[in-house]
């Protein structure tokens, strides 16, 4: 507090280093592209969902993390949104399939954020992704099995006067 009762407001804003410790201590992945797709930051939390260190992701395309068959639609997308500067992913979670450097495919799920110039072209998009692999495939799993499920045929009722199931 300053000596008339105010917040110093130079105590509310987070340091630089504090900012670089949250960057590197996320639990999610944060990757932040330049308008063409380019990525040009990679957190930690990116490294262990993608496999690709740092100083080997920035600098490559989007392509890096995108299955091949998905590229086209990805950019066509992409090229949209750097256009018109709108997206429907900033408050809506977009779950797709993505690629691990080792080649296994990926579920992420993520939201974007557009960062802007002061005259509001666009300078970067930053996407703040999660690995949804493991309730991916719990879903699908969970869908196989309501898909064969064959519920048990009802019979007449039975001496006990209980419905009795017919096999």
């Amino acid at each position: 507090m300053t000596s008339d009762g105010q917040r110093d407001p130079s105590r509310c804003t987070p340091s630089a280093a504090a900012l670089a410790r949250l960057w590197n201590d996320l639990a999610e992945a944060v990757i932040i592209a330049d308008p063409s797709g380019t990525i040009v930051l990679w957190n930690q939390a990116a490294e262990r969902l993608f496999g690709w260190p740092a100083p080997e992701a920035i600098g490559q395309t989007l392509d890096l993390i995108i299955p091949e068959r998905l590229r086209d639609r990805h950019w066509t997308g992409y090229q949209k949104v750097m256009e018109t500067g709108q997206t429907s992913y900033g408050d809506r979670l977009l779950e797709v399939p993505a690629v691990h450097r080792d080649g296994r495919t990926l579920s992420v799920a993520f939201t974007v954020t557009l960062m802007t110039h002061p005259d509001n072209t666009i300078a970067n998009i930053v996407a703040v992704l999660r690995d949804e692999t493991a309730r991916w495939n719990e879903r699908r799993d969970l869908l196989a099995k309501l898909q064969s499920y064959e519920p048990p045929e009802i019979g007449s009722v039975g001496s006990s006067g209980q419905e009795e199931l017919i096999k």
